[in-house]
């Protein structure tokens, strides 16, 4: 997209796309850069459209390491692992990916064949599990070998019909094996040894998976993974977080105290507000930067950290009544860096008179100068004023960060800007924007090919039109800069 180049937001968005597409030809391009590129929106509208994932259940007898394995699988600590049984008690569903193949896979509680009391009801979950899923992980512990709960949980997935696929659980070397080859017994087919702990031989039980996974789930999308939408209650110390959720819960849900730090674990409530339910998750106060932190300051930090890459939108909230301060612009960098969606609340309001409110305007131009796209809401969790504010603040932030922008549409808007605008000549070159694409939403990534280094001040430009032209209220843009050079002539 130079000055020359004819591409302007009047052409036909779908001729220069293509006009562009060719001219990219002309350029050094490497197999990931070609599989980006061949992601056309069809592709993403009909991924996202096809149909329910297929679901996987992790079934075993209790401790053999099942939650161990699904967070080897989801890749990060969710499931809850303790080395005594019965810590998992419901039916847990995660999205996870394997080798580009999505598919939601269901942590369980133990199910043994003589479960009384509240374990009976763990093990009619993981019996329900099984006849909602379209594949199972059978989890046996290698090295105690097979029991009569196993026995019995055979003759359960025989009769459910479902593909399985025999995990040979706690085979840490070579030496242990052999206990994984003593599983043939159980008539299950292969036995498969893996490490869940280390991740040993995971990767090879998961192709077997994939082999017998249908593209998409019988089930009718037994575990939907919409729901309420998850909103993330963050902010320095003694902000009024933990008022605020009581206040939207309408009893006391969270310890209130003056003393700052009062909440150290993220605190989760379902929250009607505005005739919908929300997901609302209180944190632990961020006081400073994780690394600087100590003992149980520590361990909050990154819980509220966990609790906010859970969230799909933060609140981040700050005291009106005072000084906005260098924590207030932290946290909701923190927020940005989590690639969230973001609404900044004004608490405390009913403490602020006119001066104070006069002052606030200045703070906020001065220090929340680079982050005008976030939208806001004044309110009062002591009286409950103005709570009904949160909701189109919410909505308008949430649609944003799933905006998709057409690659015709952005690509002759582009052209427009950059002939109107080019970058400007460095060392007697001019870099041009040769394609541009949108890689991902949630929030919206666009990458744009270029010839030359782009900026970091000519990227906040293209940022800024962009938020001008689309809107993108309330949520961040990644934009990244993949350089590429001409092909070299034979």
């Amino acid at each position: 997209m130079s000055t020359e180049d004819p591409t302007t937001a009047t052409a036909d968005p779908d001729a220069v796309e293509r006009a562009l597409r060719v001219g990219l030809e002309d350029f050094e391009l490497s197999d990931e850069d070609r599989a980006l590129l061949d992601r056309d929106d069809d592709d993403l509208e009909a991924e996202a459209a096809s149909g329910p994932l297929p679901v996987v259940a992790v079934i075993g007898r209790p401790n053999v390491g099942k939650s161990t394995l699904v967070n080897r699988i989801i890749g990060r600590r969710e499931a809850v692992v303790e080395d005594v049984p019965g810590v998992t008690r419901d039916r847990v569903a995660y999205d996870a990916e394997w080798v580009g193949r999505r598919f939601t896979l269901v942590d369980t509680g133990g199910w043994a064949i003589d479960a009384r009391g509240i374990h009976l009801r763990v093990a009619e979950q993981a019996e329900i599990a099984v006849d909602l899923a379209d594949a199972v992980l059978f989890v046996v512990d290698a090295t105690v070998g097979a029991t009569d709960d196993d026995e019995n949980c055979v003759r359960l997935l025989r009769r459910a019909g479902k593909p399985v696929v025999l995990i040979a659980n706690k085979v840490d070397d070579q030496r242990t094996e052999a206990d994984a080859a003593a599983l043939w017994n159980l008539g299950l087919g292969q036995p498969w040894p893996v490490s869940a702990l280390h991740g040993r031989g995971s990767g090879d039980a998961l192709d077997a998976l994939l082999a017998v996974l249908p593209e998409f789930s019988a089930m009718g999308g037994a575990y939907e993974r919409e729901g309420p939408r998850r909103v993330a209650l963050v902010g320095r110390p003694n902000v009024g977080k933990s008022s605020l959720l009581n206040k939207l819960v309408g009893h006391q849900r969270v310890v209130v105290d003056d003393v700052a730090g009062t909440t150290r674990d993220p605190v989760d409530e379902l929250v009607t507000l505005g005739g919908r339910d929300w997901r609302f998750v209180d944190t632990a106060g961020i006081r400073r930067r994780v690394h600087q932190t100590r003992g149980s300051d520590f361990y909050a930090s990154l819980r509220t950290q966990t609790a906010l890459e859970k969230a799909e939108v933060a609140v981040v909230l700050v005291d009106a009544s005072e000084k906005i301060s260098e924590q207030d612009v932290r946290v909701i960098q923190q927020v940005i860096d989590a690639g969230r969606a973001l609404v900044i609340a004004y608490n405390k309001w009913d403490l602020t008179d006119e001066e104070r409110r006069h002052f606030l305007e200045r703070e906020i131009e001065r220090d929340l100068v680079q982050i005008p796209w976030a939208p806001r809401a004044n309110v009062s969790a002591r009286t409950g004023r103005h709570m009904d504010r949160l909701v189109p603040a919410l909505d308008v932030a949430l649609e944003s960060w799933g905006t998709r922008i057409s690659t015709g549409r952005l690509n002759a808007f582009l052209g427009e800007v950059v002939a109107g605008h080019p970058h400007p000549v460095r060392g007697g070159k001019q870099p041009r924007i040769l394609f541009a694409t949108q890689a991902g939403t949630q929030p919206p990534r666009f990458v744009l090919f270029a010839s030359g280094f782009i900026e970091a001040g000519y990227r906040r430009f293209i940022e800024r039109r962009l938020r001008e032209e689309f809107g993108f209220v309330g949520t961040p843009i990644e934009i990244s800069v993949r350089v590429r050079e001409k092909r070299s002539r034979r």
